[in-house]
């Protein structure tokens, strides 16, 4: 019988975009503190469902459902950041729970079962449940497209009530090519982004988000490839009947990028 006095209850969970970082995030002054301020406001969750900017693969995939080593899916940084570790039980019944959510004709879904953790999932996840206790499982991205990543939530979004916690994870402005002559200041193209951005979710305008290319100051320049922003439509699906409750947990930027991060529910 589970200890009911450690065990997780199974309390409806919010559903998160954050924006993630690379590996220096965890030398940061400011930013591995607001990623566990925030994680030590929610309730403790069952499992954790990961969508991350860097897997992009279709027919959807699930990854690993036991501890494998991570990917570090990044080059040319200091040794150190090679050897961070984030050992969290696998989630094999979450694996399943998903399979069941997702599949459908003509909408296959795979597994890779060698596939870890990235660092769009375990370098937030780090700086939030460093215990690595909880069962984590990734998907990937099988589209781009807005609409049907918001559809991919809704039929995830069943598993809050179990206590998942669905984490879409991304960058809330991303060109790296564009920073190259950034000053002290962020650039005028993610700075007009952001303010955009944040006054869309305000104002729940999910058509203008979803058309964020064409809608936003920017758009193009603040993404060149919808990656980086795609999870938040996930996260949306997931939390469709609740973006009026939309939180900004997390703003400002981080070299130039806009770090702004959102809670619903």
């Amino acid at each position: 019988m589970p200890d009911t006095a450690t065990s997780p209850a199974r309390v409806r969970m919010p559903a998160l975009y954050l924006s993630h970082g690379a590996p220096p995030l965890a030398d940061d002054a400011l930013w591995p503190g607001q990623l566990a301020a925030w994680s030590a406001g929610l309730p403790r969750p069952t499992a954790i469902l990961m969508v991350s900017a860097h897997w992009e693969e279709a027919p959807l995939a699930l990854g690993a459902t036991e501890s494998v080593p991570l990917v570090y899916d990044f080059w040319g940084f200091p040794e150190r950041y090679y050897a961070v570790r984030y050992a969290a039980p696998g989630a094999p019944e979450l694996a399943e729970r998903v399979r069941k959510a997702l599949r459908a004709p003509g909408t296959p879904v795979q597994d890779i079962p060698d596939r870890g953790l990235d660092h769009g999932a375990y370098v937030p996840l780090v700086e939030m449940f460093p215990a690595a206790d909880i069962p984590v499982l990734q998907i990937s991205m099988p589209t781009l497209d807005p609409r049907r990543l918001m559809e991919i939530g809704r039929r995830l979004a069943p598993l809050r009530d179990e206590g998942v916690l669905i984490v879409g994870s991304g960058f809330f402005t991303h060109n790296l090519a564009a920073l190259r002559h950034a000053g002290s200041e962020p650039p005028a193209w993610s700075a007009e982004f952001d303010a955009w951005g944040r006054e869309a979710l305000a104002g729940q305008d999910v058509d203008a988000l979803l058309d964020f290319e064409n809608k936003a100051p920017a758009g193009r320049l603040a993404h060149p490839r919808t990656e980086h922003f795609a999870p938040l439509f996930v996260t949306m699906g997931a939390a469709e009947d609740e973006l009026d409750g939309a939180r900004h947990v997390i703003d400002g930027f981080w070299m130039g990028l806009a770090k702004r991060s959102v809670q619903f529910g």
